[in-house]
């Protein structure tokens, strides 16, 4: 029988740490595979580390989360574009589809994984999954200038390019107000869930998701 808290716990993190796949995605952006694969891919490598993260061993889950997610969106290069699956995880991805569209008629939001999950009888990590998998895959070979057999390849930025994300970064945080400036340290630098990121800043779980999610938008914006 699974331990219903340590699925809990992955769920948690799967939901929780969504920024950390889109980070990861818009690093590989123009390089001939579609965003929306590239996000699907991430969250494969996402689900992967929740399972296999170990707390006692004294890493930050976004630290040990990273590499993973980006394990899986290079795999997605070396694979031609496209992320092998089971046709039961088709099927399942299929079936969450339809749960989602269901739900947002009646309720007029977008579901949660751990929602979609309880709709089709599944895990949260398997629902974080099988959502990934009916993306259209896109070939590696780019034939935009007429040259046939023509490869993209997957460049690995140099230092100072990540040294200029980490400075730009830190300058597009250091422009919020400090409410908002308090909600991101909580997230992603000291990692509390939206529960306890809600309790001390005396907001409730859905005002930090949804005020999170504006924040994102309005960093990512300004460093693409």
């Amino acid at each position: 029988m699974p331990d219903l808290n340590a699925v809990k716990n992955n769920s948690l993190r799967v939901e929780e740490n969504l920024g950390l796949v889109h980070a990861c995605a818009n690093r590989f952006r123009g390089r001939g595979i579609e965003y929306d694969d590239l996000y699907g891919a991430g969250c494969i490598g996402l689900v992967k580390a929740a399972s296999a993260f170990d707390s006692e061993r004294g890493v930050k889950f976004s630290t040990y989360a990273v590499p993973v997610i980006l394990g899986e969106i290079k795999r997605l290069f070396r694979d031609g574009g496209s992320v092998k699956v089971s046709r039961s995880l088709k099927e399942l991805g299929m079936k969450l589809s339809a749960a989602g569209e269901k739900f947002r008629l009646i309720n007029g939001r977008e579901p949660t994984i751990s929602e979609l999950a309880e709709l089709a009888g599944c895990s949260p990590e398997d629902a974080a999954e099988a959502l990934t998998v009916n993306l259209p895959p896109v070939s590696l070979t780019d034939n935009r200038d007429g040259d046939e057999g023509g490869q993209i390849d997957v460049a690995i930025p140099p230092p100072d390019r990540e040294l200029a994300d980490i400075l730009s970064l830190r300058q597009a945080i250091g422009g919020l107000d400090e409410s908002d400036r308090r909600l991101i340290y909580f997230r992603y630098f000291k990692e509390l869930t939206q529960t306890d990121t809600a309790r001390l800043m005396g907001m409730s779980q859905v005002q930090v998701s949804r005020r999170e999610k504006k924040l994102l938008n309005r960093l990512r914006s300004e460093l693409l």
